[in-house]
């Protein structure tokens, strides 16, 4: 429930010696013919494109698994909406093929296998389990075959299927002509020290306005996905635009991970220098794709420059974060993340039972009431009032809506929170809910970033919505992240079928951990947003800090629309319990 939604000079050499040199050169042009010759005999080549192709599925008519093999980047094959799901080319003979290259459009595969047929009916694994990426990959194989098979078997965006823009299939002795790009799997985990954290950076320009205040070099190295560095919006929506780093001393660098605002570079090279003038190409692509591009590199030098040469929008560049690894330079230490829970979570660190007699209020020891006039066009004011927040004498919280006038609206509920009472970084966070039917009625259970009650504006804080269930359908029940590139009726989310919420009382749980967030309802995920998805995809994954919890009951507004005169009041919501575990 969002707040905006609530949402030099030659000598001249001797006779032999110049004979003895002409020698020398001519030897080391011949060898160089040969082996310019070999490489053309060993370049790769494609073999798939326009040979039959077939899928167990197709999302619809104007996706076909043909579109994969086409040759054209602008058409893609994409599948139902299921996770078991295959795409193969008959490559008409067998052929020793040596590489395969996929361009994933944003539903890609986060476990796949590639495999071989000889005859179209019985397949061998070719590789192991892989990942995919968004934007290009490519997979080296050995092996001779007519058929070549993805099997796919794990979804990066589970309301959807898998699409794929280019299947090819190469054969030769070498690699495919053109690199990849966008991300790939870093090193091992301690294979190389984050080097850049609050290290000084500079920029071609900076915008601090209105807009974006302040959108200086330095939030690009805060370790802060929250935070951004852009290109003046008077001087710097040109090209180039750059932005480096000072690691402070001459470092090996072996990783750049960038992620990158919808102001993103297609065309861009990262740049290495001993003092911060002189520049030396380490990486270059004129293939860029934005959100989430990590880097595996190689240079040494004091100073790191993404150096963007042609830009994706109208706009300048901007960059939530330019993180730099390897070894040397003088690197600060980040503070310490805390560790991950070991699911199922059984140590409770924070419950209310809502065990007080009939008519006690929440206790203000753990719960902050909210009052006030609501967003999103609701109709109620939040109140502090008993009858809006009180226990029934049967173990449980009700939360009611009621017909009645104050503060200028026709209707009230209660609004709390545990903000400044109590939040959680990681864990279980879960609640036993009746919710009520009605048209209009809005009932949640979510967190906000704590930092929202320091300043930080919505949605930069983050919202985790657990569970939001629109009166008007009780069968179905909404879990939803909003965050800056993602939020209100953009939320990353999922809309899911299940029986009618209203008749009884359901549990609904976040299991969140550094690499993502679990939704579940009566104990079956519901969805789960992994980080590595969200930032390859979406944006800043902005839920690695502390959050607070929220209980409420909303009266119309625009996401579940309007009241009649069948929604009843008293409307009530009832909550048996929350716990959060660690």
């Amino acid at each position: 429930m969002s707040p905006a939604v609530f949402r030099g000079g030659g000598r001249r050499l001797a006779p032999a010696r110049a004979a003895a040199l002409t020698l020398a050169l001519l030897g080391l042009l011949a060898a160089y013919l040969v082996a310019t010759v070999r490489a053309a005999d060993a370049a790769e080549v494609v073999v798939s494109q326009g040979k039959p192709t077939t899928a167990s599925s197709v999302e619809w008519a104007g996706t076909p698994a043909a579109a994969a093999t086409d040759g054209n980047t602008g058409t893609r094959w994409s599948s139902a909406f299921a996770p078991a799901q295959w795409l193969q080319v008959d490559l008409g003979a067998p052929t020793a093929v040596s590489s395969i290259k996929l361009n994933w459009e944003a539903a890609y595969a986060t476990a796949f296998t590639v495999q071989f047929s000889g005859d179209g009916a019985t397949f061998t694994n070719a590789t192991g389990t892989l990942r995919g990426n968004v934007g290009e990959q490519t997979v080296t194989v050995a092996g001779t075959a007519r058929y070549v098979r993805l099997n796919l078997t794990e979804r990066a965006l589970a309301i959807y299927g898998y699409s794929l823009w280019e299947f090819q299939v190469f054969a030769g002795g070498g690699t495919p002509t053109t690199p990849p790009t966008g991300p790939t799997t870093p090193p091992p985990s301690g294979a190389a020290t984050l080097l850049s954290y609050n290290k000084p950076g500079t920029a071609s320009s900076e915008q601090n306005d209105v807009n974006c205040n302040p959108c200086t070099a330095g939030k690009a190295f805060d370790l802060d996905p929250a935070t951004r560095w852009a290109t003046s919006s008077t001087t710097g929506w040109v090209d180039p635009g750059w932005i480096s780093v000072d690691l402070g001393a001459t470092a090996q660098i072996s990783r750049v991970e960038l992620q990158w605002d919808p102001a993103y570079a297609t065309s861009y090279r990262i740049q290495v220098s001993a003092n911060g003038s002189s520049w030396t190409d380490i990486y270059s692509t004129t293939t860029g794709k934005g959100f989430k591009e990590v880097l595996n590199v190689t240079g040494s030098g004091r100073y790191v420059r993404m150096y963007g040469t042609a830009r994706a929008t109208p706009y300048g560049y901007s960059l939530y974060d330019f993180n730099v690894y390897g070894t040397g330079g003088a690197p600060t230490a980040p503070p310490a993340p805390p560790a991950d829970p070991v699911f199922p979570a059984t140590r409770l660190v924070f419950n209310d039972e809502f065990n007080d007699p009939a008519g006690t209020r929440p206790s203000t020891a753990k719960w902050t009431y909210d009052p006030g006039v609501p967003q999103n066009g609701e109709l109620q004011y939040y109140t502090e009032n008993s009858n809006n927040a009180q226990m029934n004498g049967q173990g449980q919280l009700v939360i009611e809506a009621r017909k009645e006038a104050v503060n200028g609206r026709d209707y009230t509920s209660a609004r709390m929170n545990t903000g400044g009472k109590f939040t959680t970084q990681y864990g279980r966070v879960e609640a036993r809910i009746k919710v009520p039917k009605g048209n209009g009625l809005w009932p949640a259970f979510w967190m906000m970033g704590a930092d929202f009650l320091t300043g930080r504006p919505w949605p930069y804080n983050g919202e985790v919505d657990i569970m939001e269930v629109l009166g008007r359908n009780t069968g179905e029940a909404y879990s939803t992240l909003h965050a800056p590139q993602y939020n209100g009726a953009g939320g990353y989310g999922q809309k899911y079928a299940t029986v009618d919420l209203s008749q009884d009382f359901h549990v609904w749980a976040a299991e969140w951990d550094s690499k993502g967030i679990r939704f579940l309802l009566d104990g079956n995920q519901v969805f789960y947003a992994s980080k590595a998805t969200v930032e390859a995809t979406r944006g800043p994954w902005i839920f690695d800090h502390p959050f607070y919890i929220i209980l409420n009951l909303a009266v119309g507004g625009d996401f579940p629309g309007p009241i009649d005169a069948s929604t009843p009041f008293p409307a009530r919501m009832l909550v048996d319990y929350v716990r959060v575990y660690k």
